[in-house]
């Protein structure tokens, strides 16, 4: 069977052993962030010239001019009506469904007013334009794109830039025919720590943008990292992960292949399963063993399995619950009798998936929810990529006569209190305007 770690929660080095399968770094060493910021500098100060150097010598892809990485409008049109009728019927529902989930995240502005006529309120705007990172090659995912395109648009963003590599001058068609399905706007063949440069600083071609969406390698993580604030960004994501809780009673055969499809994203993933049936737990890993052959990518598996996979056996499912809270995972599948009150007690995870029916695969592509998560335990205080990522908020406040009055009071002896004259005397000069 696959190697993989079996703990047991009533082991004394326990909590140990599992902090250390849960630990995990980035590999953005000095040696990465160096070239990082050599690709940073060079495309802020020589703009279309060095994304052309870059793009030839990274992607293999040689262009004359700078409006040569741009992809025509027709070109992705033209990919999605190559498309096979039913990869093209189930982008355009995944699509759907992932608008529909969007529209009932929107924000909307708000204000009330007080007794005395002051006005308080928040205005809710979108941002200007957006730039979505998509990775080509092997790693191609039209699935990310709906996932980023789809929220920004319901959030009405103006303008969403895509950029996408194309090694050797080659586009995977879905990740095309999934830009025109979302309405992305524009669309540049570029990647690498050299595209994320493009969209934060600007070139003769590429337009600057706001905020940066979108996975990557460890280079173009790194480069967002060090973008930040120039430009906004979503996160910076680790490897996926998946964890189920389990009662003993679902078919293994399902539970095997729920592990196996975060283990094959990559051999950093991490695959783990918490249940108090120790039986079970041992049907699991034979269950494992038996279908791991027929998967096509089962050198990843086996080596994310072995490196940071584990079958934990709890005491109970009280025991379950506070360890998934622990663990804070990407995904989580409470594959139970009843999910629902197991739910209530969970405060954190990215993405829940209750009952035995529900694979955690359904949320990668079409349940409508997103799948840009926030990994690495970060659930803890961050949540899913949504329209409120593509939106900002501005305060509102419009006092009366009357109300300056009395909020002036209060600032003065605030402000006085901080030393800060001039804050006083701005909200006093109000105060003495109402007296004469």
């Amino acid at each position: 069977m696959p190697e993989i770690h079996r703990l047991d929660s009533r082991d004394a080095e326990f909590a140990s052993r599992l902090d250390a399968l849960l630990t995990w770094e980035s590999v953005a060493d000095e040696g990465v962030i160096s070239i990082v910021n050599e690709i940073l500098g060079a495309v802020r100060e020589r703009g279309d010239a060095a994304l052309l150097e870059y793009t030839a010598r990274f992607d293999r892809l040689v262009l004359d001019r700078g409006s040569d990485l741009e992809v025509p409008a027709e070109r992705l049109a033209q990919a999605l009506d190559s498309l096979p009728s039913a990869q093209r019927e189930a982008l355009h529902l995944a699509a759907e469904r992932i608008r529909a989930y969007a529209e009932r995240q929107r924000l909307e502005s708000w204000e009330y007013t007080e007794a005395d006529g002051t006005v308080l309120g928040q205005q809710v705007s979108p941002l200007d334009r957006v730039g979505l990172y998509v990775p080509g090659g092997k790693a191609a995912y039209p699935s990310s794109v709906l996932m980023n395109a789809v929220p920004a648009k319901v959030a009405g963003v103006g303008e969403l830039i895509m950029v996408v590599p194309a090694p050797g001058g080659e586009f995977n068609e879905l990740v095309l025919a999934a830009a025109a399905v979302a309405g992305v706007d524009r669309v540049f063949t570029i990647g690498g720590a050299q595209a994320v440069a493009a969209l934060a600083y600007g070139t003769e071609t590429v337009p600057a943008v706001d905020k940066i969406v979108g996975p990557g390698n460890i280079y173009v993580a790194a480069a967002k990292r060090q973008v930040y604030g120039t430009v906004g960004i979503d996160m910076i994501a680790g490897p996926s992960e998946i964890l189920i809780v389990c009662d003993g009673q679902t078919d293994p055969d399902w539970i095997a292949v729920d592990l196996f499809s975060q283990a094959e994203h990559d051999e950093d993933a991490q695959a783990i399963m918490l249940c108090p049936d120790a039986d079970y737990i041992d049907r699991v890993a034979a269950a494992m063993d038996e279908l791991l052959a027929e998967m096509p990518r089962a050198d990843i598996i086996r080596t994310s399995l072995r490196v940071r996979g584990a079958l934990i056996r709890v005491r109970d499912m009280d025991e379950a619950v506070a360890l998934a809270n622990h663990i804070a995972p990407e995904h989580l599948e409470l594959s139970v009798a009843e999910p629902d009150a197991l739910a209530a007690r969970i405060h954190h995870a990215g993405a829940m998936f209750l009952g035995r029916y529900t694979a955690e695969a359904l949320g990668d592509y079409c349940a409508g929810p997103n799948h840009v998560l926030p990994t690495s335990r970060t659930a803890r205080f961050s949540s899913p990529l949504g329209v409120y990522d593509f939106q900002k908020r501005a305060s509102i406040i419009r006092c009366s006569a009357e109300g300056a009055g009395v909020l002036g009071q209060t600032a003065s002896v605030l402000a006085r209190g901080e030393g800060l004259i001039a804050h006083a005397r701005s909200a006093e000069y109000r105060l003495s305007d109402q007296k004469d």
